[in-house]
C-alpha cells in the first residue's frame, strides 16, 4: 500500500484546523482502516499485527488486566508506548487511544492514589472537590502512557440495590450536575468560545474522558443492573439524561451506551436515544463508545448472532465497539455487513469522524507517547492530601451519643485503651471497594494506604495502648479499662451484577460483631459501604456513634482527622438510608417516605 507524502498531508499539520485534518484523512482511508479505527481490543489479544496490519483505534485493560502484577506506572507506560509504536508503523500512522476504567484515581495501578468512590464525593456536595480530584486523576492516568479513562459515571441512583451504586454521586439529579465538575479537571476547562458539543482536551496533563451509561442505568426495576428503566421520555429525560448536557456543554470527548434497557429496548440498539437525542438533539459531536461485549448482548444466546448485534448497535449510532477479544470475527463480520449494504458507508464515516475527531482535538497525532515527567506525581503527597481531604469532606455523622445533651464523639486521643475490631478496621482492599486493582476489588494490602487501624495507631496519645481484634474475644471484652471500642464493618468489594443485593444486611457477621463489643463498652461504628445497609432499630440502639464513610479509598487518616476532633463533619447523606428493604425503592422525591435517616441528614459535633 501506497506511503503518505508528508508533505501534502494535510491531516499531518497540526496548525491546519481539526476538521480540515479530520476529512483529509478519512478521504486517504480504506474500509478496513476505517473499520479498524472503530474497534476496540483489550490489551491481553493486541498484538503487532492487530495494530499495524489491522489499523486497531483502541486498546484497553479490563479491570484488573495490568502489565504483571504490582506494575508500577512506569512499567504501564512502557506497555503503552510499545502498543502505540506498533500502531505508528501503520499505513496512516494513526494513534491509538489507550483507555482504562480510572473511577477513583488510576485505581488499576499499584502506589497510585485511591480517591474515595463516587458515593463519598456526592456526600460533600463540594464541585470544587470533584474537579480538583479529577486534575489529580488525570496527571496520574497520563504518568502511566493512558489517554483514556471510562469515568465519569454520571447515573442517578434511584435504588440502592443496584451494584453500582456506589459510582453515583447521588439519587438526587442536581448533586449528580453539580459533580460533572470532575470533567473540566479531567478534560481541563474549554476555553471561552469553544463549540457547544465538541470534543476539548487542554493537553497532555488531561485526559480523554467518558460520561457514562447513557442513559437511566440508575433508574433500572429493582435496581438490576443491565436491566429495565421503566419510565416515561419526560422522566427519563428529566432524571436520568440531565447530567449530559452538563457533560458535553464542557467538552466531553465521548459517551458510553448502557448496558440497560428503556421500556423493553436495549439502549446499545436504540436509535432514538442514541442518533437523534444525543448526537443531534444535545449536539453531542464526539464519539458513542459501547460498553464491554455491549453488542453481543443484543441476541440470545450472547453473540450467536453477531452479524445481527453489528449492525443493530452500529446503525443505532454506537461508534467504537469495546469488542474486546474477536475483533478478527468481529472486523470479518462488520466488512460484511458495510460491503453488502445493511450499514450504509454514510454512517462508517460518521463514526471515524467523530473518533478522528477525538484523537486531533487530544493532541495524540503530535504527542502520542508517555511524558515519563509526570511520574512523580503518582501517589505523591500532594494528591494524597487531596484524597485525605475528600475523605474527611464526606463522612456522614449518623449518631452522636445515646443522649444528644452527651454527644460520643470527637474522641480522646489520649484515653488510656483504645479497642479496635470488625472486618473493615484494618483492611485496606475493603476500604477501597470495587474497581481497584481489580474489577472486582480484592481483600488485604493490595495497594499503598492507610487503613482505619493504621490511622488510629498514628493519631492516638503517645500513652494510649490501641488493641486490634478483629472479632474481639470474651477476654477482651470483659476488660475494665478499655475507654471505648472503634469497630469497622461493611462490604466486600464488589462490580457490577456481582454487587446486585436484594438484602442489604451486614455482611461478615457485622451486626452480631458490632452487638458484643457494644453490649460491654461505648462503642463508635464504622460503616464501610457502597450505600445505605439496614440498620435494625435495637442494633442502632446499641451504637454510641455511628458514621458512613462509604469507601474512602487509601488514605484512611481522613477519618481520623475527624474522628478526633482536628476537623468537623461536613458530610451530608447523597442517598436516602432506607428503613427496610421492603420499602425499596425509595428517594426523597418519591412518596411514602419513612427513612431511618432522610437524603440530606448528618450531624454535627459542634465542638470543633
Amino acid at each position: 500500500m501506497a506511503e503518505v507524502d508528508e508533505n501534502v498531508c494535510i491531516y499531518k499539520n497540526p496548525n491546519k484546523p481539526i476538521e480540515d485534518r479530520v476529512k483529509d484523512l478519512l478521504s486517504r482511508m480504506t474500509l478496513k482502516e476505517k473499520l479498524g479505527q472503530m474497534t476496540q481490543i483489550e490489551r491481553r489479544v493486541t498484538t503487532p499485527s492487530a495494530l499495524k496490519d489491522h489499523g486497531i483505534g483502541s486498546v484497553l485493560s479490563a479491570g484488573g488486566s495490568a502489565p504483571f502484577e504490582n506494575a508500577l506506572s512506569a512499567d504501564w507506560a512502557d506497555m503503552v508506548d510499545n502498543f502505540q509504536k506498533f500502531a505508528l508503523e501503520s499505513r496512516l500512522e494513526i494513534p491509538i487511544i489507550y483507555g482504562i476504567d480510572a473511577v477513583h484515581g488510576n485505581n488499576s495501578v499499584y502506589g497510585a492514589t485511591i480517591f474515595p468512590h463516587s458515593v463519598n464525593i456526592g456526600a460533600t456536595r463540594d464541585a470544587d472537590l470533584a474537579r480538583r480530584i479529577g486534575v489529580a486523576t488525570a496527571l496520574e492516568v497520563r504518568a502511566s502512557g493512558i489517554h483514556y479513562t471510562f469515568a465519569p459515571c454520571v447515573a442517578v441512583c434511584r435504588d440502592p440495590r443496584w451494584g453500582r451504586c456506589y459510582e453515583s454521586y447521588s439519587e438526587d439529579t442536581e448533586i449528580v450536575r453539580k459533580m460533572t465538575s470532575i470533567l473540566s479537571g479531567l478534560q481541563g476547562d474549554v476555553p471561552k468560545g469553544h463549540p457547544y458539543g465538541y470534543p476539548f482536551v487542554a493537553g497532555r496533563n488531561n485526559v480523554i474522558a467518558c460520561a457514562k451509561h447513557f442513559v437511566g442505568d440508575g433508574g433500572t426495576d429493582k435496581g438490576v443492573n443491565e436491566g429495565n428503566t421503566i419510565t416515561s421520555y419526560e422522566d427519563l429525560e428529566r432524571i436520568h439524561m440531565a447530567p449530559y448536557p452538563d457533560c458535553i456543554s464542557q467538552g466531553v470527548c465521548t459517551v458510553m451506551a448502557s448496558y440497560s434497557s428503556w421500556n423493553g429496548k436495549q439502549l446499545h440498539a436504540d436509535h432514538f436515544l442514541l442518533t437523534e437525542v444525543l448526537k443531534d438533539k444535545l449536539g453531542f459531536k464526539g464519539f458513542v463508545i459501547s460498553d464491554w461485549e455491549g453488542l453481543d448482548r443484543l441476541c440470545t444466546p450472547r453473540g450467536s448472532d453477531y452479524r445481527f448485534c453489528i449492525s443493530t448497535a452500529v446503525n443505532a449510532g454506537i461508534d467504537m465497539v469495546m469488542v474486546p477479544f474477536r475483533f478478527e470475527k468481529f472486523l470479518e463480520d462488520f466488512t460484511y455487513l458495510v460491503e453488502s449494504g445493511e450499514i450504509p458507508m454514510s454512517r462508517i464515516d460518521d463514526a471515524v469522524e467523530r473518533i478522528l475527531r477525538v484523537k486531533f482535538a487530544a493532541g495524540l497525532f503530535e504527542l502520542p507517547f508517555s511524558d515519563r515527567t509526570l511520574l512523580n506525581t503518582v501517589g505523591c503527597k500532594l494528591h494524597r492530601e487531596l484524597a485525605r481531604e475528600a475523605v474527611r469532606k464526606s463522612l456522614v455523622l449518623l449518631k452522636n451519643g445515646k443522649d444528644p445533651n452527651y454527644p460520643f464523639l470527637p474522641l480522646d486521643r489520649n484515653a488510656k485503651k483504645i479497642l479496635v475490631a470488625g472486618t473493615h478496621a484494618d483492611n485496606l482492599g475493603f476500604q477501597c471497594g470495587g474497581w481497584t486493582s481489580d474489577w472486582n476489588g480484592k481483600s488485604g494490602r493490595i495497594t499503598i494506604g492507610t487503613t482505619i487501624l493504621d490511622a488510629v495507631k498514628a493519631t492516638a496519645g503517645d500513652q494510649t495502648e490501641v488493641i486490634y481484634e478483629q472479632v474481639p474475644s470474651h477476654e477482651t471484652l470483659s476488660k475494665e479499662d478499655l475507654s471505648f471500642a472503634i469497630v469497622a464493618v461493611g462490604e466486600s468489594p464488589y462490580a457490577e451484577t456481582i454487587g446486585d443485593n436484594s438484602e442489604l444486611t451486614i455482611p461478615f457477621n457485622g451486626a452480631d460483631i458490632i452487638s458484643s463489643v457494644a453490649d460491654k463498652i461505648p462503642t463508635l461504628v464504622i460503616l464501610i459501604s457502597g450505600r445505605p445497609l439496614v440498620l435494625e432499630p435495637w442494633l442502632l440502639k446499641k451504637m454510641d456513634a455511628l458514621v458512613a464513610a462509604w469507601l474512602p479509598g487509601s488514605e484512611g487518616d481522613g477519618i481520623t482527622d475527624v474522628l478526633f476532633g482536628d476537623y468537623e463533619f461536613e458530610g451530608r447523606l447523597p442517598v436516602t438510608w432506607f428503613r427496610s428493604v421492603d420499602q425499596l425503592p425509595v428517594h426523597a422525591a418519591g412518596n411514602s417516605y419513612n427513612p431511618v435517616f432522610p437524603f440530606g441528614f448528618g450531624l454535627k459535633m459542634g465542638k470543633v
